[in-house]
């Protein structure tokens, strides 16, 4: 009796590791149990990319000119970033010979600045660039693509440099006068013009007399009568390089 108990329990015994075995058999087929989950892609740092340049968005290109050339072209920088929008020629410093101011366009889109050259010409007819600004002249269009001035022009005349910009809206209509006063290219003058609804107003400076002046003309009424104010400007040069023709009437003072 007692030996059959025993192999009685043998032989349960051998069904249970037999199916232990069967079990972990199983398992090892089954990949959602067997196998162990891993990334199958490398390690990647990932940057952000923002696509292609945004055409509404200033871009302000560091750049350097060429000191010296025979013609426009042998002063743009080598990059390539820039092209020629405005050109005059005259005598700007009264040595009798014919200089160059240049407006520069940035060619991938229309709000960046656009500097302005001044090359003086030299005996042997090259030129030296002698003056660059990158504020007198303002951007063509803003941010929301609205063209500020409906017609731009430049000349020299009578020794100056001037530069106008026409508009009908809000932007006014501005004139500006660059003249040398030894080795300085300073601001000479400037009158600019602005409509709005019940009337406009009239600003002018002038170098001389040091003097800003301001009209205002009340549209709303049938004689449309005229109030005009006389103030001191700063006592000091408005140099070429730091002047910007549309802001100068919103300087710290100019107005007051």
């Amino acid at each position: 009796m007692k030996k059959q108990i025993t192999l009685n329990l043998l032989i349960l015994l051998a069904i249970a590791v037999q199916s232990c075995n069967n079990t972990k058999k199983t398992d090892d087929k089954n990949p959602a149990k067997s196998a162990k989950v891993t990334d199958s892609l490398p390690h990647r740092e990932f940057e952000e990319v923002n696509g292609e340049p945004d055409q509404n968005i200033a871009y302000e290109p560091e750049v350097t000119y060429p000191k010296t050339g025979k013609k426009i072209a042998d002063f743009l920088p080598k990059t390539g970033i820039y092209e020629v929008q405005y050109e005059t020629e005259g005598d700007l410093n009264n040595d009798g010979l014919a200089d160059i101011a240049v407006v520069l366009k940035y060619r991938e889109n229309n709000v960046s600045k656009r500097p302005i050259l001044i090359l003086l010409q030299n005996g042997d007819k090259s030129y030296r660039l002698d003056k660059v600004s990158n504020i007198t002249m303002p951007v063509e269009y803003n941010e929301a693509d609205y063209k500020l001035y409906d017609t731009e022009d430049i000349t020299i005349e009578n020794g100056g440099l001037n530069i106008n910009l026409y508009s009908i809206g809000p932007s006014g209509t501005i004139f500006g006068s660059f003249k040398y006063i030894g080795n300085d290219f300073i601001l000479d003058m400037i009158e600019a013009e602005y409509r709005g609804a019940g009337g406009h107003s009239g600003l002018f400076y002038n170098y001389e007399g040091g003097d800003i002046t301001i009209n205002q003309t009340n549209t709303m009424e049938e004689d449309q009568p005229v109030t005009s104010k006389t103030t001191k400007a700063k006592v000091k040069r408005y140099l070429f390089e730091n002047t910007s023709i549309t802001e100068f009437f919103n300087e710290d003072g100019n107005t007051k």
